[in-house]
């Protein structure tokens, strides 16, 4: 019988695009395998159309499991699935716990949280803080597999490519206009990039380049997309809340360049092979920083803050604000 593997993933969007080279590396060292992953529901799409997969089974803890009869119920999902070996990604015990209640045998992940004694394979954490896909990856050598490819993955289909050619054209874009997408949002605000230092850059894009300024994000965003095209001289075309995960990876397939804060897009934009210029101040690029291939720059500004730096409250914003328009269209002319 062919061997049965679960991944249990990580419960952030950019977390699990960071997990898809390990999912490559147990795929080709496994090629026969049926291979699964238990997902949280909100991370469900960066994984759907992934061909290293056979199957995406999810984990709502918010919802539909999160009693104690929830879980019992997804536990025996799991075991009716016959999984032979799992490797745990999360950290949590609960996690661990579930596939050790599941039946499956072998259970390899970081000997976390005290749960050492659910893992078949217990492995020790990296004794200093390394890269996210380094952090996974070392999971499958510690297990055996070799794990030399690091750059991420995300696919998607013709029908979001067709969707975005035609929310470009019905924009006014033609197919002979560069097409230049910034990323100004982020989960929180000391993350962002000053709005009128965007406006700034797009405006000069636009009439350096003759460039097309899309200015992309979700719902949220919307406001501030509003608000830098304001602040703009040139028209951007404004796609917030008008794509999916898998249309606005088409948006940065189909672009010349991006330019984005530390976030989700700016990781879907590496993956997407798009030219990619991230803007990094408070958090540190070693370690959430893109990875893996050779079309991205990041750009930050060394002040005498400390980074990484997770005060969200902070409304001073240096580490950001010391990163000029000019540094980042010295980069742009590099690219």
């Amino acid at each position: 019988m062919p061997k049965r593997i679960l991944i249990v993933e990580v419960n952030w969007i950019g977390d699990v695009l960071f997990s898809t080279p390990f999912i490559r590396a147990v795929r080709e060292a496994n090629p026969g395998a049926h291979i699964a992953c238990l997902v949280h529901p909100r991370c469900a799409e960066m994984l759907e159309g992934n061909p290293r997969l056979n199957e995406i089974v999810v984990y709502d803890e918010e919802g539909a499991h999160r009693s104690l009869w929830g879980k019992a119920r997804l536990a025996a999902d799991l075991r009716r699935g016959r999984f032979d070996t799992a490797f745990i990604l999360h950290r949590s015990f609960t996690k661990a716990l579930l596939t050790m209640l599941s039946g499956i045998s072998e259970r390899i992940g970081y000997a976390t949280k005290g749960r050492g004694w659910v893992l078949t394979r217990p492995i020790e954490e990296p004794p200093a803080p390394i890269h996210k896909v380094e952090y996974f990856l070392n999971i499958a050598r510690e297990a055996g597999i070799p794990a030399e490819k690091k750059s991420y993955e995300f696919f998607i289909t013709g029908g979001d490519r067709d969707y975005i050619k035609g929310l470009l054209a019905n924009s006014g874009v033609v197919p002979d206009n560069k097409i230049v997408v910034i990323c100004p949002g982020g989960n929180w605000d000391p993350k962002r990039w000053p709005r009128d230092k965007y406006a700034k850059l797009a405006d000069r894009i636009a009439e350096l380049y003759g460039a097309k300024i899309v200015i992309a994000g979700a719902k949220k965003d919307i406001a501030l997309a509003d608000e830098i095209r304001s602040l703009m001289d040139s028209e951007p075309v404004i796609t917030c809340g008008r794509t999916t995960l898998k249309q606005l990876a088409a948006l940065f397939e189909a672009s010349d360049l991006v330019v984005a804060n530390d976030t989700g897009p700016m990781h879907l934009a590496v993956a997407m092979k798009a030219k990619t210029i991230a803007l990094f101040g408070p958090t540190s690029a070693e370690l959430t920083g893109p990875y893996g291939g050779n079309n991205y720059k990041v750009i930050s500004a060394g002040t005498d803050c400390a980074v990484p730096c997770y005060d969200t409250t902070c409304k001073v914003n240096r580490c950001m604000d010391a990163i000029s328009v000019d540094d980042v269209m010295a980069e742009i002319k590099n690219l």
